[in-house]
């Protein structure tokens, strides 16, 4: 089965009540998901086997939650896309 690559920019991505930027990138590449800045810095990566990843039903459609090592980082997508990031992670962990 071919590797998943994945990138969506333009993504507000929030550690708890913080947000971290309104204009972030979501990269799945390599086997690893990546978060960036919107100056491209990290801020965080993980490989996918380690990335659990999960729609909250108490959140709108397109939010997903990515929790890579300890940190969950809430991350704003649109539903097509978030749904191909979960899909990654998960069958990375298959």
């Amino acid at each position: 089965m071919a590797e998943r690559q994945f990138e969506e920019r333009g993504v507000p991505i929030r550690r708890g009540w913080r947000q971290l930027t309104t204009a972030g990138r979501v990269r799945v590449a390599g086997g690893r998901l990546t978060l960036l800045n919107s100056r491209g810095s990290e801020i965080d990566s993980a490989p996918l086997s380690e990335v659990r990843v999960g729609e909250p039903w108490y959140m709108p459609r397109g939010c997903v939650r990515a929790v890579l090592g300890r940190t969950a980082y809430l991350l704003w997508l649109a539903p097509a896309p978030a749904r191909a990031v979960a899909e990654a992670a998960h069958e990375a962990r298959a």
